[in-house]
């Protein structure tokens, strides 16, 4: 199977969620590269450890972003060499300029299907778009299997859990029902580039990728959305 996941920057800042910790690298390193021993693999991340382009004040809201898709590219490069120091064959592109390889579908297809971990930086490369979309864009490109999310809670919810005690967790919606319900899954071009071109998404938490088996077979560890 050839699987895109959405990983969130704050997962690379560790417990403060910010900036790059060491050991979280080193941990997340090893779970991907575990999955990659079974799957093909394509990562995009966020770039909000560092820098979350439309939040930052005083700036340009394209200047921000074209700053947060640099963020990205640092995430990228940084979980590239942790893969790579722990035996894993990883490749780091991005859509702007930048220090990390040209983004070219053909090249990262090619390299997908020889067992290379793909790791895709700098969102779309154009502003007011977030990195939900960049995922869904890079697995429509890279002809993925499936869109994973991994995310701080275990799937979707009728309302925010940390919240909510009586909250409930959805096993399967539809692309429809998440967009009609504003749930919130991922924003709206995300979902409707996902629903307009028939590319599942799957929703779970980070800390359950070790068991990435179980995500993909058993909807009450994660919510499907097709």
């Amino acid at each position: 199977m050839r699987i895109m996941l959405k990983l969130s920057g704050e997962v690379l800042g560790g417990a403060q969620g910010i900036g790059l910790d060491a050991d979280t690298l080193k941990h997340f390193a090893h779970i991907l590269g575990t999955i990659a021993q079974k799957h093909e693999l394509a990562i995009v991340t966020g770039g909000g450890n560092i820098l979350r382009g439309k939040s930052t004040k005083g700036i340009d809201r394209s200047k921000a972003d074209q700053i947060g898709m640099m963020a990205t590219v640092i995430n990228c490069m940084t979980l590239e060499q942790h893969l790579i120091a722990q035996g894993y064959k990883a490749h780091a592109v991005s859509s702007v300029c930048s220090l990390a390889t040209p983004y070219d579908i053909p090249a990262a297809r090619r390299e997908l299907g020889e067992g290379t971990i793909i790791l895709v930086a700098g969102g779309t490369s154009n502003p007011y778009f977030t990195t939900d979309s960049a995922a869904a864009l890079r697995a429509l490109e890279l002809n993925c299997d499936i869109l994973i999310k991994a995310t701080k809670v275990d799937g979707i919810y009728d309302k925010d859990p940390s919240k909510h005690q009586d909250a409930k967790r959805y096993e399967h919606l539809s692309f429809q029902d998440a967009i009609d319900q504003n749930l919130g899954v991922m924003d709206l071009t995300a979902m409707v580039l996902c629903r307009e071109n028939g590319m599942k998404l799957r929703v779970c938490n980070v800390n359950m990728l070790q068991d990435l088996e179980a995500i993909l077979n058993d909807n009450t560890k994660s919510t499907l959305v097709d």
